[in-house]
């Protein structure tokens, strides 16, 4: 850990802030290299859906994908500096960014190089997302107090519901619906980008609360060491906040499955570290809709052999509503801004 030649190696507040400055300021540093790199690799960049919105195949077809390197690359460099890695909830975080971007990269470098937009296959994907979940959630169990290591905590109604057995098979829900949640989100330039910003900002305040003994001020578990957390939640927005600088509309590469899905599973991962699944459903109100769309569709499909939205995810059916690409942006984000400012209204007592 860099700031303990300093000693700072306590303040969770100072590494917290030098994680974020040093990932934003690493991405933004490199982050034309690493562009200029995948153009390089990618002759025809990221293939095209032709069943999407038909505007895509002009606006966004060439444009290289796992722009998601970027920002893993740079995060796990500054939680490496930064972070405390003896402790168990940062080292699992980093196995999560780790084993998801790879199989994300897998997926990416197969569409790249067959210029196909199908690589894995659904089950290939769940299969390696649901085991390493599992592994995830049993370590987080084992290094949680036993007090709390099987509670759902309900905010704003301030209790707790102690799951049981039932709490790994739903927090490995947890973190592989998220997972795939932010997978989703992923296709509108800087959409996916910047709702991560918001919902990392908000549990990286959130981790500092819940890993001091504050936490019980506001009838808040304390879950010790998990205040970590907050430096390697600070990371990731340094990382997306530089990585949206390159991606905002019009994007210059995509983040890919590579960092969708990392991304996506360590949200997840950090909700189940803190015990707050239910307020990343309300701050990630946004990702929840994406995945409930798609799934309405599928069904409502299934059932009537007609289409419930235009198009799906949701974000398509505005974009075939005749919404500019960058007005149902601004929207979504404005939505996950609004949503996170609720999850804080959780800290105030009623």
């Amino acid at each position: 850990m860099l700031l303990s030649c300093f000693g700072f190696e306590t303040n969770v507040i100072i590494r917290a802030l030098f994680a974020f400055l040093t990932s934003l300021i690493l991405s933004l540093i490199f982050g034309n290299g690493v562009i200029s790199l995948l153009r390089k690799h990618q002759h025809h960049g990221q293939p095209i859906r032709s069943d999407g919105p038909q505007s895509h195949l002009q606006t966004k077809q060439g444009t290289p994908t796992m722009g998601g390197i970027l920002i893993l690359s740079t995060a796990i460099i500054s939680v490496l500096c930064y972070a405390n890695t003896s402790y168990h909830f940062v080292w699992v975080s980093l196995v999560v960014l780790l084993i998801y971007g790879i199989t994300g990269f897998i997926d990416d470098y197969i569409k790249v190089t067959k210029e196909t937009p199908n690589a894995l296959t659904a089950k290939a994907k769940l299969f390696i997302q649901f085991m390493t979940a599992v592994m995830v959630a049993t370590i987080i169990t084992a290094a949680t107090p036993n007090a709390s290591s099987n509670i759902l905590y309900i905010p704003y109604f301030r209790f707790f519901l102690n799951l049981s057995w039932l709490y790994i098979p739903f927090a490995v829900i947890v973190i592989s619906g998220t997972s795939n949640a932010v997978n989703l989100t992923d296709g509108l330039d800087g959409l996916a980008s910047g709702l991560l910003v918001l919902s990392f900002t908000f549990f990286a305040v959130m981790a500092y609360i819940i890993g001091t003994p504050i936490a019980t001020n506001f009838i808040f578990p304390y879950i010790p060491r998990s205040a970590e957390m907050s430096v390697v939640c600070a990371a990731i927005v340094g990382s997306c906040l530089g990585f949206l600088h390159f991606n905002a509309p019009k994007a210059k590469v995509f983040m890919g499955d590579t960092g969708s899905l990392a991304l996506g599973a360590l949200l997840g991962t950090t909700a189940v570290i803190l015990k707050q699944e239910i307020l990343l459903a309300i701050v990630g109100l946004v990702f929840v809709s994406e995945t409930l769309s798609v799934m309405i569709q599928v069904f409502y499909f299934k059932k009537t052999g007609k289409r419930f939205f235009k198009m799906a995810p949701i974000h398509h059916h505005f974009e075939q509503c005749g919404w500019p690409e960058r007005k149902v942006v601004l929207t979504f984000w404005a939505t996950g801004f609004i949503m996170a400012f609720i999850g804080f209204l959780s800290l105030i007592k009623f």
